[in-house]
């Protein structure tokens, strides 16, 4: 009897332990399984989030001023780029230095409020050096006629944002009533045939700004 209750006893430990034994294995196994699991799983994400980063950088770089000219503009105050982006255009160009002949001119011209209000537009600026081009007798005579000089400045805005993409082959109604044309790529654009982008891409509060080494002429 002794011996029958003992061997009874044997057999329900064994099946305790089996159940048990096997559980460790399964549980081993699954344990390996998650980890390889969760590697490979993470492996693309790893992959995906540096694509994103690149494709954010690309994205950004693509946001930026770029242009020879752009060395010049101070990198901190209201002539920076972070400044200007906080001011209206006509405000934000009087904070750059190489466009102080154009500030004047639409000073004379009684244009800084129409620019400053204007929403959504793009300014070709021409520097200094561009009015430097035009003979002084020729520029103080324009400069001295408004219904003229209101004719030039306006024929340097166009009604509503581009970006660099829209410069590669475009036609643009201009303040003025007519046309201006743009063509290139990368950071390399002519507008009109003639006048090169120095520094394009800046923006101010309402504008998109591309700055110009040549003054624009409307047809007469």
């Amino acid at each position: 009897m002794h011996t029958r209750i003992r061997r009874t006893a044997g057999l329900l430990a064994a099946a305790a332990v089996l159940p048990l034994a096997l559980t460790a294995c399964s549980s081993g196994g699954n344990d390996s399984g998650t980890s390889d699991s969760s590697n490979r799983a993470s492996a693309p994400a790893t992959g995906s989030s540096d694509d994103m980063g690149g494709a954010t950088d690309s994205a950004s770089s693509t946001d930026q001023p770029f242009g020879p000219a752009c060395s010049a503009v101070p990198k901190n105050g209201a002539g920076s780029f972070d400044g200007m982006a906080k001011d209206p255009v006509a405000t934000a160009a009087s904070h750059n230095p190489a466009l102080s002949t154009l500030v004047t001119a639409v000073k004379k011209a009684g244009l800084v409020d129409t620019l400053n209000n204007a929403q959504d537009i793009t300014v070709f600026a021409p520097t200094n050096d561009a009015f430097d081009k035009i003979p002084k007798a020729t520029l103080d005579k324009v400069l001295n006629d408004k219904a003229q000089l209101t004719k030039i400045l306006t024929y340097h805005v166009v009604g509503k944002k581009l970006t660099p993409k829209d410069l590669e082959n475009g036609s643009f109604d201009t303040l003025e009533k007519s046309k201006v044309t743009t063509s290139g790529s990368d950071e390399s654009y002519l507008v009109n045939d003639s006048a090169k982008v120095v520094c394009g891409n800046v923006r101010t509060a309402n504008a998109n700004v591309y700055i110009i080494d040549t003054v624009l002429m409307p047809e007469s």
